[in-house]
């Protein structure tokens, strides 16, 4: 049987620096995981890398088999306890994870190492199942220059590592515009290719279809992101950013609920009003609600109208949305309402608040109409000496006449809830609508974002022959919240949310700049479905585009590419080498006097055996030699010695 080559795969052994690149890879690779494995695994993986390091620093001897399939078996019957399987995308990955360290742990030579290698270019692909952020994919980007770095190394054992890093840059740039024509030009199919990554459900459920003392303000209180809304024109003064959501129409004394909905054939009518163009990227949050500007004159497809005016999706919002709007600011409402609707907004629990219904009845009986209830209201609210807090006290049974007549502080929430009960008991029909109430436009991108912190609540009332009128509460009580924003509004010793408070204005900048990245990165690479890889081949002349004409004009790129490298590689290697051009020269001078230079032989011995043959020119053969020698297989050419080695060619003259 023949021996392998020494420098065979199987035989060159592991050396420390390609053992640095593998356990470098595989770290920047398995951190993500371990965050989201159990700790035990995570650690047993991380003891698995540092006792491969050890056994080569101490020169120790490898585990035996035995003890690698027992760490095997006992890793996996923990998995099984874990997730009560050992199949599936959880399971599976963390089981590769723990591999990747067993693997390495047998690993002696660069044959080993490849298929640690090459498991760790899997692993890198697993990550995106789970996230599919910036950071995540430049610290993917990161562990494929390493990894491929060090596969660079086991073909050149003693290049330095600075060359083997140049060459893998160099093989990365040449697969990048090849991975550019793939992700542009594959056809592609609605949603992730493997199923949705893990983060796509991680949304802050934000708003929900019920309301409570306290609810909103709690929520307040968190700087996630709820959606971003790029207008097409400008954006709409403070006073008008009212993006409807959930509608409330049942009040139990505590909590209002959201009633059966009821699907519209069209959107509302409203009249006169400013119109605003705009697209909403919405972050996913479980439920079915859109959110719009107040008041949506358009749907979005595969959604719907309510009968109370908010946007319903077909399907819950699971992963991030792109919907295109229409809206009417400060438009006049339909006046006909259905009459089933109104006996439901009229609807208030016995027993309950009687401050609160004592008091709606005197404006009732000292109005002259409904107009007036509602502005007497009003005025309560605005002279009333309310005060707006994100840490609102512990309501009772009665929380309105509370709110009202005791603590007098409170969050949107409180506000709206007791404006509403007030026009109910004072006859008036009104349901209490949330939402979000402002956004921050973002200097960077002119994108206004809206945030969980900018939830809000108001109250929409009834008048006959006006129709549905938005009437905010908290507005007339404190101006601030609906002009200046949350955190102007608030005290400054209330708990904002970290980057609002004003001492943080440098923070918020580099903000700006990082979020006006990360919505393009959302819009143009996470959200390349069907219709944008349609919008993008459109500008090329190709509109309409089905996945046969999609995989042909991928392919006719592909070659095209491959092609123009090939050329490129061609005219590289077709150059002409002035060092080896000038050495030619002279082996075919010396042939002519009959020094014809043997297939064995060297350049050394050949100047050498030239030089005695030809004792006259005998320096300057050698001195030719040598800077053959030296350009040909030394540090980076001079131009100097270039030009010596051909002059010294050139004027050679043998007897």
């Amino acid at each position: 049987m023949t021996a392998p080559h020494p420098l065979a795969p199987e035989v060159r052994l592991l050396t420390a620096r390609d053992l640095a690149g593998l356990i470098l890879a595989l770290a920047i690779v398995a951190a993500p995981h371990a965050l989201r494995a159990p700790w035990w695994l995570a650690l047993l993986t991380l003891c698995l890398y540092g006792v491969r390091a050890l056994v080569l620093v101490r020169r120790l001897a490898l585990p035996g088999r035995g003890v690698l399939l027992l760490i095997a078996a006992a890793a996996m019957l923990g998995v099984w306890v874990e997730y009560h399987t050992i199949f599936g995308r959880v399971a599976g990955i963390v089981l590769l994870l723990l591999f990747s360290g067993l693997k390495l742990l047998e690993t002696r030579t660069h044959r080993d190492a490849s298929a640690v290698a090459f498991l760790c270019y899997f692993l890198i692909i697993t990550n995106f199942l789970y996230t599919q952020n910036i950071a995540a994919a430049l610290a993917m980007c990161v562990a494929l220059a390493v990894i491929t770095a060090t596969v660079v190394g086991f073909s050149a054992p003693q290049r330095p590592l600075r060359a083997n890093l140049r060459t893998a840059g160099l093989l990365l740039a040449h697969a990048a515009p090849v991975g550019l024509l793939l992700f542009l030009l594959f056809p592609r199919v609605q949603g992730p290719m493997w199923g949705l990554p893990q983060d796509a459900q991680s949304g802050i459920t934000g708003l929900s279809d019920t309301m409570a003392p306290g609810d909103i303000a709690q929520l307040a209180q968190s700087d996630a992101l709820a959606f971003r809304a790029e207008f097409t024109d400008r954006i709409p003064a403070p006073r008008q950013r009212y993006w409807r959501g959930p509608v409330l129409s049942n009040f139990d004394g505590r909590t209002w609920t959201a009633g059966q909905v009821h699907l519209a054939e069209a959107p509302p009518a409203p009249r006169g009003g400013v119109a605003y163009r705009y697209t909403v990227l919405l972050e996913p949050h479980q439920r079915h609600w859109l959110f719009a500007l107040e008041t949506p004159a358009r749907r979005p497809p595969q959604a719907n109208f309510s009968s109370d005016g908010h946007l319903l999706s077909a399907s819950p919002v699971r992963n991030r949305l792109r919907y295109e709007m229409v809206s009417i600011a400060d438009a006049r409402p339909d006046a006909r309402e259905d009459p089933l609707l109104l006996r439901l907004a009229l609807r208030i629990p016995p027993g309950y608040n009687p401050k609160a219904m004592a008091l709606a009845g005197e404006w009732r009986r000292a109005a002259r109409d409904e107009d007036e209830v509602l502005a007497r209201a009003i005025e309560f609210f605005r002279s009333g000496q309310f005060s707006y807090t994100l840490e609102p006290p512990l309501l009772g049974r009665d929380s309105v006449d509370e709110f009202l007549f005791s603590t007098r502080t409170g969050f949107c929430e409180h506000f709206s809830s007791a404006f509403v009960f007030l026009m109910r008991a004072a006859g008036l029909p009104a349901r209490v609508v949330t939402g979000y109430q402002g956004g921050d436009p973002n200097p960077v991108d002119g994108i206004l974002t809206v945030r969980q912190s900018d939830a809000h609540a108001w109250a929409e009332v009834f008048v006959a022959g006006r129709g549905w009128l938005r009437v905010d509460p908290t507005a007339a009580a404190v101006p601030g919240r609906v002009d200046a924003g949350l955190a102007r509004a608030v005290s400054g010793s209330a708990a904002l949310p970290f980057l609002m408070r004003p001492d943080f204005a440098w923070l918020r900048g580099m903000r700006y700049n990082w979020e006006a990245m990360v919505h393009k990165w959302n819009v143009w690479v996470l959200g390349y479905n069907p219709e944008r890889q349609r919008e993008f081949m459109s500008r090329f002349g190709m509109p309409n585009t089905d996945w046969k004409e999609l995989a042909a004009t991928l392919f006719a790129a592909l070659g095209v590419f491959t092609a123009s490298l090939v050329l490129w590689s061609l005219r590289r290697w077709a150059r002409p080498d002035p060092v080896q051009a000038a050495w030619h020269r002279f082996c075919r001078k010396l042939g002519a006097r009959g020094t014809v230079r043997a297939p064995h032989e060297g350049p050394r011995d050949y100047a050498d055996r030239a030089a005695r043959q030809a004792p006259a020119a005998g320096a300057a053969i050698r001195r030719i030699g040598e800077l053959y020698i030296a350009l040909r297989y030394g540090p980076a050419a001079r131009a100097d010695e270039i030009a010596e080695l051909k002059r010294l060619v050139r004027t050679l003259r043998l007897a």
